[in-house]
């Protein structure tokens, strides 16, 4: 599962347990999810996304499309002496 699809399962799963826990517990969970969607619509916009940095920071290999290779390897794999950004995006 590339690393953006598993942020969408995630966020998925936020929204829905926060409006069962409004429906069932508190109305003020809600604000979870009012939570996730500005940050949802705030990575569109600058692409950074928390939990893309926290997934990173627990293992998560990023692949680059479904049975590629993570990015890691790729810049790994690089010459030295190429021009090729560390800021790289493929795919």
């Amino acid at each position: 599962m590339t690393l953006e699809r598993q942020i969408r399962a995630i966020a998925g799963v936020f929204i829905l347990a926060s409006l069962a826990l409004a429906h069932w517990v508190d109305a003020r969970f809600l604000w979870l999810t009012a939570f996730v969607g500005v940050n949802l619509l705030q990575s569109a916009f600058t692409h950074w996304c928390l939990m893309e940095d926290i997934l990173r920071k627990l293992g998560t290999a990023p692949l680059l499309r479904r049975g590629g290779l993570a990015r890691a390897d790729v810049l790994a794999a690089r010459p030295a002496e190429t021009n090729i950004p560390d800021d790289l995006e493929l795919g």
